[in-house]
């Protein structure tokens, strides 16, 4: 049996009648200037995803206490965050692309990914190579025109060239629907996963970019799009894994600094990473699915931290 629809017919408050809202509320804004302010550049409904933790019952409370800043400081730290995510984001995805083109290249030839043969569904093929055939027609890159300008046969550039114009999802989809297990796994290998493995990872990670892209909210989100957490293989990050909280960001986290480890050692990244929560004290890391004692693990805390140290 559905809910029964109704009718919505909320007015728009201006901005000085969000801040009283919120005062009648419980909360506390010592200055309402500054919180009129951010209202206005901010949108008030995106802030609301905020404020859910510190809000009781139905009517949307807030505790006892509750202050503007402390909703401000967690919407800072939830950007900081997500630029944090993109940075690594960026770096995995080119590696990744970086070792589908080599190891298909040398594997079928430069035009692979123009075989059918070697993809398993063709519907998903075909919608692959179409969007890739868009991209190319409107690209403006430099080495895409010089492709078009210097060759005319295959109209499609060599793998090397056409992974830089893909996207994460789109790198993703082509990864997933390679025919051959073993092909999939010579990529995995460079990172020592399992194909499966990485094959969720990619998945989960274009997910996580899109909602970063569309600066949606990161910190206590539960997200729909999970991935696929290492059962045996690398050995040594089995412990660091916290498989009670499977559908938080800590676990995203750790694959980032897993692989960073590898493509960037000496990024720092989880250095700055660590900053970032010291800066922001407030912040329960619990909420996000670290588990209680990851401040004394090696993978954070030692920045020369690689897969292959025991």
């Amino acid at each position: 049996m559905g809910y029964r629809k109704m009718k919505y017919t909320k007015p728009p408050l201006s901005i000085a009648q969000q801040v009283e809202l919120l005062k009648s509320r419980g909360m506390q804004i010592p200055d309402p200037a500054q919180a009129e302010h951010y209202l206005y550049h901010l949108n008030y409904y995106r802030l609301s995803g905020y404020m859910l933790p510190f809000q009781i019952g139905v009517e949307h409370q807030f505790q006892e206490g509750t202050t503007f800043g402390q909703i401000l400081n967690l919407y800072l730290f939830d950007r900081k965050l997500r630029l944090l995510l993109m940075d690594a984001i960026e770096r995995i995805e080119v590696s990744v692309r970086t070792q589908w083109a080599y190891h298909l290249a040398h594997q079928y030839g430069s035009h692979a990914h123009l075989n059918p043969g070697l993809f398993q569904n063709q519907r998903k093929y075909e919608h692959s190579i179409q969007k890739l055939e868009k991209e190319y027609r409107r690209s403006h890159e430099t080495f895409i025109k010089h492709y078009r300008q210097t060759y005319t046969k295959p109209e499609m550039p060599p793998l090397w060239v056409v992974c830089e114009i893909m996207s994460l999802g789109h790198l993703s989809s082509f990864y997933q629907n390679i025919k051959q297990p073993q092909d999939r796994e010579r990529i995995a290998k460079e990172y020592g996963l399992d194909e499966k493995v990485l094959t969720s990872f990619l998945h989960h990670l274009s997910h996580v970019r899109n909602l970063c892209a569309h600066h949606s909210r990161i910190w206590n989100r539960c997200f729909t799009i999970t991935l696929r957490l290492p059962k045996k293989k690398p050995a040594n990050l089995q412990a660091f894994i916290n498989r009670q909280a499977p559908r938080n960001v800590y676990n995203t986290l750790l694959m980032m600094r897993y692989m960073m480890a590898i493509t960037c050692p000496g990024s720092k990244w989880e250095s700055r990473l660590i900053e970032l929560l010291k800066e922001h004290n407030e912040v329960e890391p619990s909420k996000m699915g670290f588990p209680n004692n990851w401040e004394k693990m090696s993978i954070w805390n030692d920045g020369h931290w690689h897969p292959g140290n025991n």
